[in-house]
């Protein structure tokens, strides 16, 4: 299944506490539960006013439905083509 990367603009994000990060966590995993198994959240990273969340799903509008149901931004979504890290130059 393709993977995505979503980049959500929330202005404070890096200053949210642990309660609210948990209550957002919830909402997006309520919604994936309505949606079914054809959408999965793999993690996401917290940064000063974005946040940025890896996804599979069958398509990027799959991704924006999830969103626009959450009620949170999907200000971009791009495709994962590949991952590479330090073990990728051996």
């Amino acid at each position: 299944m393709p993977q995505y990367l979503i980049e959500r603009e929330v202005p404070g994000a890096g200053k949210m506490t642990p309660a609210e990060l948990k209550a957002l966590s919830q909402q997006s995993c309520s919604v994936l539960n309505r949606m079914g198994p054809a959408i999965q959240w793999d993690h996401s990273y917290v940064t000063g006013d974005k946040i940025y969340c890896v996804y599979r799903a069958p398509n990027a509008e799959m991704i924006r439905e999830h969103a626009r149901q959450g009620g949170f931004p999907a200000n971009v979504v791009s495709e994962i083509a590949a991952v590479i890290e330090p073990k990728t130059a051996e």
